[in-house]
């Protein structure tokens, strides 16, 4: 299923149950950091280098498919809601990453190439 028909899906869900009255861009916006936090909570206390064994066991990752489908579902409901494409959105933040962070200048470092600084 492509981004467009997936937004399809989300907004045909919430439209069913009438819940677009309270999906402005604001509660939108807000619901989805709520959501971001949840996902975070998952595995907010596994030490970085156990994060690989603890996605191995299914309880946690099934609890992150579930708060990355809350976070899904709210960016695509905040996209429509906003009239803004997620999928021109990523491409074009794409383009101006790759201006920002040329791949000779940042492959393998965590810092910006120097020009970002200067």
């Amino acid at each position: 299923m492509n981004v467009h028909a997936l937004q399809e899906a989300v907004t045909a869900f919430a439209r069913e149950r009438e819940w677009e009255q309270f999906h402005d861009v604001k509660n939108l916006s807000m619901a989805l950091a709520s959501e971001v936090g949840e996902l975070n909570a998952v595995l907010r206390w596994v030490r970085s280098e156990h994060v690989d064994a603890a996605l191995a066991e299914q309880p946690t990752r099934d609890a992150l498919r579930t708060e990355i489908g809350d976070v899904g579902i709210l960016l695509l409901l905040l996209c429509a809601r906003a009239g803004i494409r997620l999928d021109e959105a990523v491409l074009e933040k794409l383009e101006s990453n790759a201006l920002k962070y040329p791949a000779r200048e940042s492959r393998g470092r965590s810092e910006p190439p120097r020009t970002v600084l200067e």
